[in-house]
């Protein structure tokens, strides 16, 4: 594997990152970091009692490997007993790392089928329902809280959907991921799940692809976990504390995003080519997580359209990242986009079981990181802001049994747009005179160089969203030149969330919401998915415009395919872009 990075002509940057390389070395950073050094990081006491408690993902792959017998066993035994599917039940750094083997790899041979389910919209439910059959589905209920609402409310909905079928055997499909003394193992105690598999508690959620929350579901659809882990204890050592700054794949590629950073590339443009393309989105989370935060923050940019270098800022840093032979043309791009002075770093792995150890080097590389933004990387103190959102929210349907309304700055026909109270006041003063098109043109005002434009989609995720989204941005980079980035809620709540409140407030945002078709009532609660994903909604544009941040919310109405097209219209018009 070739985990120091192969850099092109890092234009016009080789002095910055010369300088980070020799503070690593002068600071001892690699060393530091493997003593498990809270005072790297930060010297508050608080701060420090978190980062003790999350340091355990330096070990964790070596003591994997040694849990490989019983991971082919446990998986050798679902095999006989005849599932065709498997069911992940999760949300954020619990499910982005098997969805990223699930669509790297596929289904195996002689294997059941895994399945990633990570979003309250009902209709995604209700489809991934109708592709199983129950009965020979294995359900795996992982949360490392065990307290998290999304996979809480899976488990109760397909457990109650199962024990229709098998009665008192329903915790045979069932098995969990959770850390010791949790609600979740509890449960799973209480209900005879088939086996309970209690991750070390001192690692973050966004840092345990390589635990169990990672491994157990690999090991389930057949890949070889055993090479998976040994590429990445080869990247433990690589990444090692005696490994010179320069020589260490992890703490390199640290500095070279972090110093980066610092002087103003801090739109990390991940460029993941080929079978591993869904890479971006595990390395999105534990990038936004992680720096997004005390007003600072690294902003990738995953899945973004590669384009001709004159339609980016000068705010970006590409990490290119690509299994065997790179595609030509992303090849050619990304050549021009060096030759016109943007830094290009460039990841080889051999093959996609490498994936082991570039999960090693990222989560290395992320730690260092902080260390040149000054931040904790591994807290999260705006996600649970989200979570209090959604929580009063729900509390508030329970009591009179409706969410709280908000009038509509603009209604066309099915379509509406909703405002901040704030700009409403300062801008719209007289609303009878805003439209669509005028309140789109307005938001768009307000982007300026060095921001970034988030498209926050509480809607159903289809191939024909992804085709619109992607037009939009596209559209968005070429006029502004600014970075752009989708995420379909509430995914992004436990990833680029953090980022949207905790970081530098150069985000603007257009939040997407739709009414959903189909609904699904959640056993043991008084609300459906579809009232939970429109709390989640609702409470993320509060904390939002809370902050004070440029959002507005463009509800599509019932058909949320033709709501894009019509948003891609107005963004076309706003942009100029109509009549070119």
């Amino acid at each position: 594997m070739s985990s120091t990075p192969r850099q092109g002509e890092v234009i016009g940057f080789q002095s910055v990152i010369e300088d980070a390389l020799v503070r690593a070395r002068t600071e001892r950073f690699a060393e530091r970091i493997w003593a498990k050094d809270a005072s790297f990081w930060k010297t508050e006491g608080a701060h420090q009692k978190i980062i003790r408690n999350a340091l355990g993902w330096l070990d964790v792959a070596r003591t994997m490997s040694e849990r490989v017998h019983e991971l082919e066993s446990f998986a050798g035994e679902i095999r006989e007993a005849g599932f065709t599917h498997l069911m992940l039940l999760g949300m954020g750094g619990s499910s982005l790392c098997p969805e990223v083997f699930r669509r790297t790899f596929g289904r195996q041979e002689n294997f059941p089928k895994l399945l990633v389910l990570d979003t309250t919209d009902p209709d995604t439910i209700a489809a991934f329902e109708q592709k199983i059959d129950l009965s020979k589905t294995l359900f795996i209920v992982s949360s490392k809280s065990g307290t998290t609402i999304e996979p809480l409310s899976f488990y109760r909905y397909f457990y109650d959907r199962v024990q229709r079928e098998k009665g008192e055997r329903a915790g045979e499909n069932f098995i969990a991921i959770t850390d010791p003394a949790t609600l979740m193992e509890r449960q799973a105690t209480e209900h005879g799940f088939r086996k309970i598999f209690l991750n070390p508690a001192d690692i973050g959620g966004r840092y345990s692809a390589l635990s169990y929350f990672g491994m157990v579901p690999a090991a389930l659809m057949g890949l070889d976990v055993r090479e998976l882990l040994a590429r990445a204890v080869r990247a433990v050592e690589e990444c090692g504390a005696s490994v010179p700054a320069n020589e260490n794949p992890g703490v390199r590629l640290g500095c070279i995003l972090g110093a980066l950073a610092n002087v103003g590339r801090d739109k990390l443009t991940l460029i993941t080519d080929g079978s591993i393309s869904s890479l971006g989105l595990w390395v999105e989370q534990l990038i936004a997580e992680s720096t997004g935060k005390e007003g600072k923050g690294i902003v990738p940019v995953a899945n973004e359209p590669l384009g001709a270098p004159n339609v980016y800022g000068s705010d970006r840093l590409f990490v290119a990242i690509h299994a065997g032979a790179m595609n030509k043309d992303t090849d050619g791009a990304l050549r021009a986009i060096e030759s016109a002075g943007h830094p290009v770093v460039r990841r080889s792995l051999d093959d996609v079981y490498d994936l082991g150890a570039e999960f090693f080097v990222w989560e290395m590389a992320t730690a260092v990181a902080g260390k040149f933004l000054g931040i904790n990387p591994f807290d999260q103190p705006n996600v649970q802001e989200s979570k209090d959102n959604t929580n009063a929210l729900l509390d508030e349907f329970k009591k009179t049994g409706a969410l709280p309304e908000t009038a509509a700055l603009v209604t066309e026909d099915d379509l509406k747009i909703y405002v901040t109270r704030q700009w409403a006041e300062e801008k719209f003063s007289d609303a009878k005179t805003a439209t669509l098109s005028s309140v789109i043109a307005a938001h768009l005002a307000r982007v300026h160089a060095n921001d970034y434009i988030a498209l926050l989609a509480y809607i159903q995720e289809r191939d024909e969203h992804d085709r619109l989204l992607r037009e939009i941005r596209t559209a968005l980079r070429y006029k502004f030149h600014v970075a752009t980035t989708t995420g379909y809620g509430p995914r992004f709540l436990h990833s680029t969330g953090q980022l949207h409140k905790g970081g530098a407030g150069n985000g603007v945002f257009i939040q997407l919401t739709d009414e959903d078709s189909t609904d699904l009532q959640i056993p043991g609660e008084p609300y459906s998915f579809s009232v939970l994903k429109q709390a989640q909604a609702l409470g993320d544009f509060s904390s939002l415009e809370k902050r004070n941040r440029r959002a507005i919310r463009f509800h599509l109405g019932k058909d949320a395919t033709a709501g894009l097209e019509k948003l891609l219209e107005l963004v076309l018009e706003a942009t100029g872009a109509a009549e070119s």
